[in-house]
């Protein structure tokens, strides 16, 4: 009998990697009746990515992940995490305010087509999240962390942002007016875990399920920082979004992943904050351009380009495998720091803290409707008269290890004095 239970348990946690369970087996009348899916994914998640590396050597003859992009990949995951040890989800935080004061009807929560509504409801809110996290360069500045790694594997699923959640709740409010919470709870989390899976080039094509979801090859190319892949595919389980509004694009040339200037470090805090000194346009705008930017100056991709790895020493390696482990063992083990009545407060604070985000970026919105005459008597006040071209599709500023003059691969010579002058312009301190 309790072999029976911990096999179905097993196999309800396998197959919500993949959004494989029906509506009567993920139904939940109460939020705190949700199980925590993504916590008790980490089973499944290490599993998979050993699987994919013994996999990854069979078929490639070398291993799929390194040890400082796997390790530094791992690790931004887990800084994602860690808000939620003191306070609820900011999404569902404030969807759970919005339910309580201002729903206009109440779904049932044990109904099939509620279930499934949700399904959709989430997905498309996902795509809208996503779309915006690529065309608004302060929210960019969040979202950028996933795309950071010059690698896509496994482990680059789990490089998430500690603060994107700040500003996708926003997306998700309209379904508040009618779906149950616990509903919802259950949705967001199997919307995330499914995207786990396609971060891998071992899976080459699904045939004709590519017409309908989102898969490693269509996922590939939302990785790429080659110029047909930039700001494509977008979808989060379905690709039926991007067909639907003009952002599909199918995995052709080799794909070469990466922000459009690699970063070449693996230090957690730059990767998470390095980017917040952005402006409201797209992540290439500059005085001039259009309000997303076009990809003119980006650096020129020729398929070539070998992804940092700096030489470790085995005894560093060792320290650094070691020091991961114990810390993921801790994070895996947290015990609980607040009581019932401080967590309540400390909602009420992240609550707050969502709506001031959002509030600041409508204020500051008025910012876009400068007039480029404007901004062009501001550039050459301050900017040298000779051209640089820097301008990035998913990173508004210069790697720090770029030293002066120097050749970014597949890219024209950068001059980092000019480009410091010029960024005081297009990027609001």
């Amino acid at each position: 009998m309790a072999a029976g239970l911990e096999f179905e348990s097993v196999s309800r946690g396998f197959r919500s990697m993949f959004f494989m369970l029906s509506p009567n087996e993920s139904s939940y009348e109460k939020v705190e009746d949700v199980p925590q899916y993504v916590q008790q994914a980490f089973p499944f998640f290490v599993g998979l990515m050993l699987l994919e590396l013994v996999v990854g050597v069979v078929k490639t003859g070398g291993p799929v992940v390194t040890i400082s992009d796997g390790i530094t990949s791992i690790s931004a995951g887990m800084i994602s995490r860690l808000p939620l040890l003191l306070m609820r989800g900011c999404e569902l935080t404030a969807y759970m305010y919005v339910w309580d004061h201002f729903r206009l009807l109440e779904l049932p929560w044990d109904s099939a087509w509620t279930w499934w509504l949700t399904f959709l409801g989430v997905d498309l809110g996902y795509y809208w999240v996503h779309r915006s996290a690529h065309e608004v360069a302060v929210l960019w500045a969040a979202h950028q962390v996933h795309h950071s790694s010059e690698y896509y594997n496994l482990s680059t699923a789990l490089r998430q942002s500690a603060t994107q959640q700040l500003a996708s709740w926003i997306f998700y409010l309209p379904l508040a007016l009618a779906v149950p919470p616990s509903v919802f709870a259950v949705h967001i989390q199997l919307n995330l875990l499914y995207q786990f899976w396609i971060h891998t080039e071992l899976v080459r094509d699904l045939g004709p399920l590519e017409w309908v979801f989102n898969t490693p090859k269509h996922h590939r190319v939302h990785h790429g920082r080659n110029e047909y892949c930039l700001d494509k595919n977008y979808g989060g389980v379905l690709i039926i979004w991007d067909r639907l509004f003009g952002t599909f694009a199918p995995e052709t040339d080799k794909v070469i992943y990466g922000l459009v200037v690699p970063i070449n470090t693996f230090e957690n805090l730059s990767i998470q904050v390095g980017l917040f000194l952005t402006f409201l346009n797209g992540p290439s705008w500059k005085p001039g351009k259009t309000r997303l930017g076009d990809h003119d100056d980006n650096p020129k991709v020729t398929g070539k380009e070998v992804p940092h790895d700096p030489s470790w020493t085995l005894p560093l390696q060792v320290y650094v495998v070691v020091h991961f482990l114990l810390v993921l063992k801790t994070y895996h083990e947290p015990k609980s720091v607040v009581t019932p009545r401080l967590f309540k407060l400390l909602n009420k604070i992240a609550c707050l803290v969502c709506f001031l985000f959002f509030v600041c970026v409508c204020l500051l919105l008025p910012v876009l409707h400068l007039s480029d005459h404007y901004l062009h008597e501001a550039c050459s006040v301050v900017v040298p008269t000779h051209t640089h071209t820097h301008t990035h599709t998913h990173t508004p500023v210069v790697s720090p290890s770029l030293s002066e003059n120097e050749t970014p691969a597949g890219g024209p010579a950068v001059n980092t004095n000019a480009l410091i002058v010029e960024s005081t312009i297009s990027q609001p301190k």
